[in-house]
């Protein structure tokens, strides 16, 4: 294996960056509603998932 593979596409991050938001969130809303709690979690989710996607299409249209 080689160690000085680099990996430059940090879009990825904003999936998990969105779920940690979404619990974080949610722990607000934990004591009031489960379903809450997991409502947040799966905006977060989709939050990134949407971040990612814009992310690509801005990284594919630059000319670099």
């Amino acid at each position: 294996m080689s160690d000085d593979i680099t990996i430059e596409d940090k879009s990825l991050w904003a999936i998990g960056g969105g779920v940690l938001i979404g619990l974080g969130v949610g722990f607000f809303f934990l004591q009031q509603s489960a379903l809450a709690f997991v409502g947040c979690i799966l905006l977060g989710l989709g939050l990134g998932l949407m971040v990612t996607a814009i992310l690509s299409v801005v990284k594919r249209s630059d000319p670099d």
